[in-house]
């Protein structure tokens, strides 16, 4: 059925080019996200995502991300001009969100896409993880990472037209795999081990989907703790909601004051509320 999706979404790029739009009010209580209906004015959505190859809209995306990764995390960047960047960023498709009511760039991530991972020198990730598992992976592979939100702006809603726009991405460039980290921030109180066992009971992939870290969790001598409920970062929740799996155990990123989890999300674990919203405009 998703083969099928595909190829009609792909007939219809020109109706599904626009930038997705989302208002806080349509996200239900329950976590679920709802996208705003093709057909309504564009004028009634509070945010709107799009790739942007403007250089200003890159250089306020890693002002945004030194802002959030710097100054709130702790990460050691070293930048005198405030501005988080490194050499895969001319690489990237640059994924941006903004308040159409202010203008402001309120979320962003980038995107990796496989065919220019030989021009980047590999993928970011492989700089923690031994990714030999990819290899075995049947399909197109695109890579995300330094996703950030505003910090005013962790309502969720700005998170799910984020994901809708990577979803609608997926389909079109006909990728089959998102790669990438979910990072825990060590200084924002979580409670990490029982993260990491929740992700062990929950959400790990199967055992040949595995990647090795090479700074794993022992080092830092983390406990056992269960609990019912398990408060987790708003991005990780993200990528489990749609359907991501975590594929082994953690890094331990000292640069960026955080442990990383390698995420893997399939087409096929894609959540069907977005593959029938993609195939909305049939019905007009």
């Amino acid at each position: 059925m998703l083969a099928i999706a595909a190829d009609k979404i792909k007939a219809l790029n020109s109706a599904l080019a626009k930038p997705f739009l989302l208002t806080a009010e349509k996200i239900r209580p329950q976590g679920k996200w709802l996208v705003q209906e093709a057909n309504e004015s564009p004028s009634a959505g509070r945010f709107s995502a799009e790739f942007s190859r403007s250089r200003r809209d890159i250089v306020r995306a890693q002002r945004l991300r030194y802002r959030v990764f710097s100054e709130e995390y702790g990460a050691a960047i070293n930048s005198p001009f405030g501005l988080d960047r490194d050499r895969f960023d001319k690489h990237c498709l640059h994924l941006i969100v903004r308040d159409n009511h202010s203008g402001e760039m309120v979320g962003y991530t980038r995107v990796l896409p496989h065919e220019r991972v030989a021009r980047s020198g590999g993928y970011y990730s492989a700089g923690e993880f031994d990714l030999s598992m990819l290899e075995q992976l049947d399909g197109r592979i695109a890579e995300i990472g330094r996703t950030c939100i505003h910090p005013d702006y962790r309502n969720g809603a700005v998170i799910a037209v984020l994901w809708s726009r990577l979803a609608q991405y997926m389909i079109e460039a006909d990728v089959r795999y998102l790669i990438g980290c979910a990072s825990v921030a060590l200084n924002e109180g979580y409670d990490v081990a029982a993260i990491v066992q929740r992700i062990r009971d929950k959400h790990l992939s199967e055992s040949d989907r595995r990647v090795k870290p090479a700074q794993p969790l022992n080092s830092l001598q983390v406990g056992v703790n269960e609990q019912a409920s398990v408060r987790m970062p708003p991005l990780l929740k993200a990528y489990l909601r749609m359907g991501a799996e975590v594929c082994g155990e953690p890094c331990w990123d000292p640069e960026f004051n955080c442990l990383d989890f390698f995420i893997l999300l399939s087409l096929d674990r894609l959540p069907q509320r977005y593959v029938q919203h993609f195939l909305q405009p049939l019905a007009v």
